[in-house]
């Protein structure tokens, strides 16, 4: 059973404690599925012990069954790759930028959307800034 006290979470049994250092979610997202499936607690109330909901609760339960408690670590939210500037894209702007150096993004943005492109004026900001292609301005000289 998952006892907190003063910020401090210990797991607890028959014979003793087990200090969980904090911040430990692969720990408490296992003992909320112990408290849940095996100590009679039930999916609902172990769900809201641990601040989850009950959906929540069964797919953790799902992921635990299929790949072990390493599934229960947290996945980095949004996009996995790079789906709008891919490699053939980001040649595209940079040949655009070569053959024409005084066209800005947003003319080469335009270019690339007629050639079926779909990339957008801040992301072909983006290729300019990373490959160090933009325009030089002209300085003037201190007087």
């Amino acid at each position: 059973m998952l006892r907190f006290e003063n910020d401090h979470a210990f797991l607890e049994g028959p014979h003793g404690s087990l200090h969980v250092p904090q911040g430990d979610e692969v720990t408490l997202k296992l003992a909320m599925l112990v408290e849940g499936r095996c100590e009679g607690l039930g999916p609902t109330r172990a769900a809201r012990k641990f601040g989850y909901s009950p959906q929540r609760f069964h797919q953790l339960v799902h992921l635990f069954e299929r790949q072990g408690a390493d599934a229960l670590r947290s996945q980095k939210r949004g996009p996995k790759t790079n789906y709008r500037r891919t490699q053939e894209v980001v040649c595209q702007v940079i040949r655009h930028r070569f053959l024409d150096p005084d066209a800005s993004p947003a003319v080469i943005a335009q270019k690339l959307r007629q050639c079926g492109v779909d990339i957008s004026t801040r992301s072909v900001e983006r290729v300019v800034a990373a490959y160090g292609l933009q325009k030089k301005t002209p300085r003037v000289p201190a007087l």
